[in-house]
């Protein structure tokens, strides 16, 4: 078992979460239950399946859940884009989060990597 709350990769998604839901408030309210949800959930599942898969009982299955949460990384990337197209977002905040957002799924291959050792 790994403390998750001592990975920087866990606490760099944890801020990240916290400053999509502030980006998303600002989002139409029609998309409540649309753009704005998937984004949401889609965010909050990183820190939650680095944190599941370290209180897992080895590495390898530690590796699987950060794969997971790797994969929701693409998912949020591929969704702020659409919100950038329209309108939601400009440029620069699109930018911001991007360049969060790279950092954390270059962290979370490192430490798949390091755990597959």
């Amino acid at each position: 078992m790994h403390d998750y709350k001592k990975l920087l990769l866990w606490n760099k998604s944890i801020e990240f979460v916290s400053d999509i839901y502030k980006t998303t408030s600002h989002f139409p309210s029609n998309e409540k239950f649309n753009l704005i949800s998937q984004i949401n959930r889609a965010s909050v599942a990183i820190p939650s399946n680095i944190a599941e898969g370290a209180g897992r009982n080895s590495n390898k299955e530690f590796v699987q859940f950060l794969a997971i949460a790797h994969g929701s990384t693409y998912e949020v990337e591929t969704q702020l884009m659409i919100s950038k197209n329209l309108g939601y977002l400009k440029e620069e905040e699109l930018q911001i989060l991007l360049e969060q957002l790279y950092e954390i799924q270059k962290m979370s291959f490192s430490l798949q990597l390091k755990l597959k050792k």
